[in-house]
């Protein structure tokens, strides 16, 4: 704590904005949009290195969040005063910080797959910055940083060799590991007896994200499995390749909020609607979605040439 106390010192109004808007980059939307833009439009299997990554990286965070159950630094010492505008994300158990596994994991992979000195250097500072963000706005712990930093960085290093050496080979054996995990991530949330004062909206969220974590595994082997028997060019030109993304986010957050409706009441409130609904948005972006890039590649080639 007594770092935390420092960095509590050095806290001003401007400060405090620019390092709230800097901790953004450490979300889930950052980390979805960078790793669908990479499947779409550079490499498919740098794609499927960086969902690994994020996947299996989200998945020990919340497994660890859950068992360990450590509360939240102000929790801990009430004299400790947090930056007002990032209590509203600040929400579950503290260790490990989610922000580090997904900033780390993103920029990560990004700095261990670009040739560019320049893009290298400023993945690698972010990797060391966002998860300062989290001890400057008080919401983490530096033990909550340094582990949820070394979750993707363990998993960069392990299973690089499983998806680019051998042409792949391996990936039927870390696709099956994938979807283990998974599933015993939720059989753990479902028939484990957790103490009686375990934090109910805490458990509730664990239970949400290994049933999500369930379905978005679920769905990247079916991708997977599909995409060994038809191949699809990630090149293009670039105004094609901002509308692969542009309009494949939209498609993709249109699937993710349209399904809720029609799944939730069928399965009566059971997180088995969640599981559904996120491999179907990983079946969408993976399969359905690049059946449009002949189509958007015509388009594109038609305006060019106007």
């Amino acid at each position: 704590m007594d770092f935390l106390y420092f960095l509590q010192d050095l806290r001003t109004p401007w400060l405090d904005a620019i390092i709230s808007a800097l901790t953004h980059l450490g979300g889930e939307l950052v980390f979805l949009v960078a790793a669908l833009t990479i499947f779409w439009c550079r490499d498919k299997r740098q794609g499927y290195y960086m969902l690994s990554v994020g996947f299996l990286g989200t998945l020990v965070n919340q497994f660890l969040k859950i068992t360990c159950r450590i509360p939240r630094p102000w929790v801990r010492d009430p004299n400790f005063t947090i930056v007002e505008s990032a209590r509203a994300e600040a929400t579950g158990y503290s260790f490990p910080s989610g922000h580090s596994t997904s900033s780390v994991g993103t920029f990560g992979v990004l700095a261990t797959e670009t040739k560019n000195i320049w893009v290298r250097l400023i993945c690698a500072a972010l990797c060391f910055l966002i998860p300062l963000t989290r001890l400057y706005l008080g919401v983490h712990t530096p033990a909550d940083v340094l582990v949820g930093s070394a979750i993707p960085l363990f998993f960069i290093i392990l299973l690089r060799p499983f998806i680019f050496r051998e042409e792949g080979r391996h990936m039927p054996k870390l696709m099956a590991a994938m979807l283990a995990l998974s599933l015993g991530f939720v059989l753990y949330m479902e028939l484990y007896s957790f103490p009686a004062n375990v934090d109910q909206e805490n458990l509730a969220s664990a239970l949400k994200n290994s049933y999500t974590l369930l379905g978005a595994l679920t769905g990247m082997l079916i991708v997977w499995q599909v995409d060994k028997k038809r191949d699809f060019s990630t090149a293009a030109p670039f105004r094609v390749q901002v509308l692969k993304v542009a309009l494949g986010l939209v498609l993709v957050l249109a699937v993710k909020e349209g399904l809720k409706f029609p799944l939730e009441p069928l399965f009566k409130g059971h997180m088995a609607a969640r599981a559904i609904r996120y491999c179907a948005v990983v079946v969408t972006a993976g399969i359905f979605w690049p059946m449009a890039f002949p189509w958007l590649q015509k388009l594109g080639t038609k305006k060019q040439s106007d």
